[in-house]
C-alpha cells in the first residue's frame, strides 16, 4: 500500500503556536524579578523590554533566535544595572516562555484531520520546539534553523532540507505559515506551494500571490484537497 503522496509543512510561531501570550508572560516574569533585585528597575516598563527586542532584532536577524533574545534581555537588564545576571534571568525567561506556550485552538484539530492523508512536517526559524509547545508527536519530521548548520528561512537551503525530509518532490509539498516573505514567497521560490495563514485579516501585500489564503487552520483541509488533487 502506497503512503501519502503529498506533505504539509507548518511554520511554528503565530501559525501553530500562539506565541505572543507566552512572550508577554515571560517578559513580565523577568521584569518582576528585575524589580525584586534592584530599586533601579522600578522605572523599567514592559514596553521597554518589548522595545529592546525590536532594537536588536534588525541587526541580528540572521542569528539564532535564542541569541537574539539573550541580546535583547542584556539590553533590558542594562537599564537597571543588572548586566551580570543575564544567565539567570534568561533562564527564567525561557522557562516561562515554554511553560506558557500553547497551540492555537485550531491547530491540533487541523493536524488530526490532515494526518491520515498527508505527511506532516514542522519547520521553524524560532525557539518553539514542538515537544515544548504542546505539539509533541504530531509530525513525521521537525526542522529547526541553526541545527546542523541549517540557515533560516527564507534561505533556499532551508526549503531544500524540507523537501529532503518530506521525501517527496517539492511540487507535492505545501508550506503553511503567517509570514508573506518567509512562508509564502520563499517557499514558492523553492518550488513548493504555499498557503498564507492570515489570522488577522491583513491586506495582502503587493505582489504576494499565495496558492491559497486562509484565516484559520480549520479551513485548511478543503484548500489542501484542491491544491494536492491538482498534482494527483
Amino acid at each position: 500500500m502506497s503512503g501519502p503522496r503529498s506533505a504539509v509543512v507548518f511554520d511554528a510561531d503565530e501559525t501553530l503556536v500562539d506565541l505572543r501570550p507566552a512572550i508577554t508572560g515571560a517578559l513580565v516574569a523577568v521584569l518582576e524579578e528585575m524589580r525584586r533585585r534592584t530599586p533601579a528597575a522600578a522605572t523599567v516598563s514592559l514596553a521597554d523590554l518589548e522595545e529592546d527586542w525590536g532594537a536588536v532584532f534588525g541587526a541580528l536577524s540572521a542569528a539564532p533566535v535564542q541569541e537574539i533574545r539573550r541580546a535583547a534581555l542584556a539590553r533590558s537588564l542594562a537599564r537597571a544595572g543588572l548586566e551580570t545576571e543575564l544567565d539567570e534571568l534568561a533562564e527564567l525567561f525561557f522557562a516561562r516562555r515554554y511553560a506558557l506556550s500553547r497551540p492555537f485552538p485550531d491547530a491540533l484539530p487541523a493536524l488530526a484531520a490532515l494526518r491520515p492523508h498527508h505527511v506532516l512536517g514542522f519547520a521553524t526559524n524560532g525557539n518553539s520546539r514542538a515537544e515544548r509547545c504542546g505539539l509533541a508527536g504530531q509530525f513525521a519530521f521537525e526542522l529547526y534553523a541553526h541545527e546542523g548548520g541549517l540557515p533560516k528561512k527564507p534561505a533556499g537551503e532551508f526549503f531544500a532540507a524540507v523537501v529532503a525530509a518530506a521525501g517527496l518532490p517539492a511540487a507535492r509539498i505545501v508550506h503553511v505559515g503567517d509570514s508573506p516573505e518567509h512562508d509564502v514567497v520563499a517557499a514558492q521560490r523553492a518550488g513548493l506551494r504555499a498557503v498564507w495563514l492570515n489570522r488577522g485579516g491583513l491586506p495582502r501585500p503587493r505582489g504576494l500571490e499565495p496558492d491559497a489564503e486562509v484565516s484559520t487552520l480549520a479551513g485548511l483541509s478543503t484548500v489542501l484537497n484542491t491544491l494536492t488533487s491538482a498534482n494527483a
